[in-house]
């Protein structure tokens, strides 16, 4: 399975055949970096609590609070691209104990602002929605109005990093 394909499998023919041609023109970079130029300094594990922390007391405040945020090297970026959200309930005592959970995968360290910000909202949308349904997309749109563009554009990024990566330009 090809990079477009592996990344894109969800999208129409059409759209996959639109990103080939960019890259066969050379020109996803050029598109990623017209788009993406903004980094961002979130490179520590403290950093990265303080920066989903400021969108979950913003949009989040009445939700579960979050045991642990931190960059993740083992998650696979294909199979988990977004990060991963846990959710356990564990009983102490009398009482029944939550813990939520958010590991975001390392590559994003590096990632442009706007994909840090597109995979923290995506998870944080899992504190109150579990399922990828139409709330849970609503509440993503809630949070970061482009949201559906951002995680296009993240999956393109992703391609393109795999390229540069394996000595393709």
């Amino acid at each position: 399975m090809n990079l477009v394909d592996r990344y894109l499998a969800v999208y129409g023919e059409s759209v996959r055949q639109q990103v080939v041609r960019l890259i066969e023109t050379n020109k996803l970079q050029s598109y990623l970096d017209s788009r993406y130029a903004q980094a961002h300094d979130v490179k520590t594990d403290a950093d990265l609590r303080q920066f989903v922390m400021g969108y979950k007391n913003q949009y989040l405040k009445k939700s579960s609070p979050l045991s642990k945020v931190v960059y993740d090297n083992k998650i696979h970026v294909i199979k988990n691209a977004l990060g991963t959200h846990s959710y356990v309930n564990r009983v102490q005592g009398s009482k029944i104990k939550s813990k939520n959970e958010i590991h975001v995968s390392s590559v994003f360290k590096a990632a442009p602002k706007a994909f840090l910000e597109m995979i923290v909202v995506h998870e944080l949308a899992h504190i109150k929605e579990k399922d990828h349904n139409k709330a849970f997309y609503q509440l993503c749109q809630h949070m970061l109005p482009d949201y559906h563009q951002l995680e296009f554009d993240m999956r393109l990024y992703l391609i393109q990093r795999e390229r540069l990566k394996s000595g393709v330009s």
